[in-house]
């Protein structure tokens, strides 16, 4: 990965996830209850993570010099943004494959899964686009390229930034484009993993990067703005694979997930605590490879109902509350804090950790909120409703229906399905 500003944003979100009322397929063919409480859990991660890009971003910006830590020791733990992009990218990839596990690992079909996926993201990636090419043409640019041009247009309204560069208007939407290349894969990658098992699937596009990483003349292949779907993918086919202990037998969904988690992220936490985030970065490559496989468990372990008091802290209502808005607050938040930081701060605080400060005292809330108003308008419609037709009529029932019968304001029933 690059060390520049535009190329270090940390991302993606996709704000995926199961049917969390679909019912679990039995050997008989009957159905058993919803599963939404073992999986409630996920929301609150995706806020969590999400808030985390937050300050990662107010980090980066306010103390300008990454992957050098220009700042105090104690915030170094702000300065690995990147691994953002793995750990989304491994929950999208259990997201999505949660479903068809409880299916047998198919799907309905592949272009029913497609329009469903463009349904989803791309109404809020469109208007997020249109803001931050408002704000990086008028009011600051995200950019070291310059501001946005037709190009960028033409790129980013066509969700082809891993394949061509542009002035970007928002640093974070590189890592969309990567989701949206891994959501073409997907059922690729769905078929292996039915016709040939999660070790063939996993170990297939691990091999491939690994290999390549391995030829290359230096600690691994120099990585730039565009072609990094491929060196992803691994992850994301992590996070599908560890979807199938979801639907396990209780033997294996009972197993301490969670220390098994702690046990495959300790030697990595360790390299990177003493190596520090100038070598981290430089070696990104392979750090993604060697912490998919903790984040997977992890999240595996929360899908499963442990441990307690972690799950009982992400289906908390602000949590919740945080997940529901989690990818429209991944997608404005950035002009946001580039605003605070290059146009607010300098006027009433001095640079350097006042700067800081003041960006995550001001950025972060305004964030959040502008994120919650967002969600309301250009997210939300599309989670509760699969088409304009039934958009339209939850429009019309909220005008002249009694409150009772009103939508409800959170995601209905398979809002997230894949």
């Amino acid at each position: 990965m690059s060390t520049r500003p535009e190329s270090s944003h940390p991302g993606p979100y996709a704000g995926d996830g199961p049917d969390p009322h679909a019912a679990v397929p039995r050997p008989d063919g009957a159905a058993e209850a919803p599963a939404r409480g073992q999986l409630l859990g996920l929301d609150g991660l995706r806020g969590l993570a999400a808030l985390y890009v937050v300050l990662f971003h107010c980090r980066l910006l306010a103390l300008p010099g990454f992957p050098h830590d220009s700042g105090p020791r104690w915030l170094s733990w702000l300065m690995y943004g990147r691994l953002a992009v793995v750990f989304f990218l491994v929950l999208s990839g259990f997201s999505l494959a949660v479903s068809p596990a409880r299916a047998g690992w198919r799907t309905a079909g592949t272009g029913r899964f497609l329009r469903r996926r463009a349904w989803r993201i791309l109404p809020p990636y469109w208007a997020a686009l249109a803001l931050s090419l408002a704000v990086g043409r008028f009011v600051v640019a995200a950019s070291h390229h310059g501001p946005p041009d037709g190009r960028s247009v033409l790129v980013y309204g066509l969700v082809l930034q891993d394949m061509f560069t542009a002035p970007t208007p928002n640093g974070a939407f590189w890592s969309i484009g990567v989701e949206a290349e891994l959501y073409l894969a997907f059922p690729l990658l769905l078929l292996v993993r039915r016709r040939l098992g999660a070790v063939a699937m996993v170990t297939g596009v691990t091999l491939l990067v690994a290999v390549r990483g391995l030829s290359a003349g230096a600690a691994g292949p120099a990585e730039g703005m565009n072609w990094l779907t491929p060196d992803l993918a691994p992850v994301f086919a992590a996070g599908m694979a560890g979807a199938g202990i979801v639907v396990a037998p209780d033997r294996i969904r009972r197993l301490p997930w969670h220390w098994f988690a702690a046990l495959a992220a300790a030697p990595v936490v360790l390299l990177v605590a003493v190596e520090g985030p100038v070598w981290t970065v430089g070696h990104f490559y392979w750090i993604d490879l060697a912490v998919a496989p903790a984040m997977t468990m992890i999240i595996a372990a929360v899908a499963t109902g442990r441990p307690a008091p972690l799950v009982r802290l992400l289906t908390t209502r602000p949590a919740r509350g945080l997940g529901d808005i989690s990818y429209s607050l991944y997608l404005i938040h950035l002009p946001v804090v580039m605003t605070v930081v290059r146009r607010v701060a300098p006027r009433f605080v001095a640079p350097g950790m006042p700067a800081f400060w003041f960006t995550v005292l001001l950025a972060l809330p305004v964030s959040v909120l502008s994120a919650w108003l967002f969600a309301r308008i250009f997210e939300l419609p599309f989670k509760r409703n699969r088409s304009w037709s039934s958009m339209r009529a939850a429009a019309r029932a909220r005008r002249t229906g009694p409150a009772s019968e009103r939508p409800r304001l959170g995601p209905g029933p398979g809002a997230d399905a894949a």
